[in-house]
């Protein structure tokens, strides 16, 4: 099995250890964060975009959801199951939150 290239095993210990993203990586990520979050600020005042608002602002949190965990918290180089640890809450809460707006009459995902 070979290692992937972002990791490299320690000469004596025989440890894989990742290496970490640089700085600009970081600032792309911040910069495209704040993109994100204007888009979802802005999306609120375009009256079009009115059926389709709670699905949208919910696919950009998942995206930014997903930005923050990769990098910034370096999930991107953990293991599959701590990923399953934080990616199966998100799904659930989004379902949850899906199923109540949908009881409430607030947002209905089948028309009546």
């Amino acid at each position: 099995m070979s290692t992937p290239s972002t990791a490299r095993v320690h000469p004596t210990t025989g440890e894989q250890r990742h290496e970490h993203v640089s700085i600009h990586t970081y600032l792309i990520v911040a910069g495209i964060l704040s993109v994100v979050t204007a888009l979802e600020f802005g999306v609120i005042y375009v009256r079009r975009l009115a059926p389709v608002l709670i699905p949208l602002l919910l696919v950009l949190s998942a995206g930014k959801f997903a930005l923050v965990v990769m990098f910034f918290m370096h999930l991107r180089y953990d293991s599959r199951v701590l990923t399953f640890l934080f990616v199966a809450p998100l799904v659930l809460a989004t379902l949850l939150a899906i199923a109540v707006m949908t009881l409430t009459g607030e947002f209905l995902v089948f028309s009546r």
